[in-house]
């Protein structure tokens, strides 16, 4: 499942990403109920309950740069994966560091978020 997980995670992100940086609300159908956000230590559950978070951050408009993508197969079905990167976020000139852990499930066919992690990396 090597090369399959790859090109899930790869799919994965571009499509997260460009829909986090264009329309945030987009992202709840990659999210079920019982999934968890847990962003910058703040922890949501839920489809619902995380789309909020995400929608009423503190700036509307950002740009994400992918610098880093690792994946591998978890064994009890899923794929997990990492990115690091640089957001750029609306006003600023700088962009800052982050990290994101993703699990994805396989769920009717389709692959679901059942964990995310995200950080900003200071320093």
């Amino acid at each position: 499942m090597g090369d399959q997980t790859e090109q899930i995670a790869k799919a994965f992100t571009d499509h997260y990403y460009q829909a986090f940086d264009q329309n945030r609300a987009a992202l709840s159908s990659l999210y079920s109920d019982q999934s968890v956000l847990c962003f910058e230590g703040h922890k949501s559950h839920g489809s619902q309950a995380i789309i909020s978070k995400l929608t009423t951050l503190p700036f509307q408009r950002c740009q994400h740069k992918i610098t880093s993508l690792d994946s591998h197969a978890v064994p009890s079905a899923g794929v997990l994966v990492f990115v690091t990167g640089q957001l750029l976020t609306e006003g600023e000139s700088r962009p800052m560091a982050f990290s994101q852990v993703f699990h994805l499930a396989p769920v009717n066919n389709t692959w679901v978020v059942t964990n995310d992690i995200f950080r900003l990396n200071y320093g």
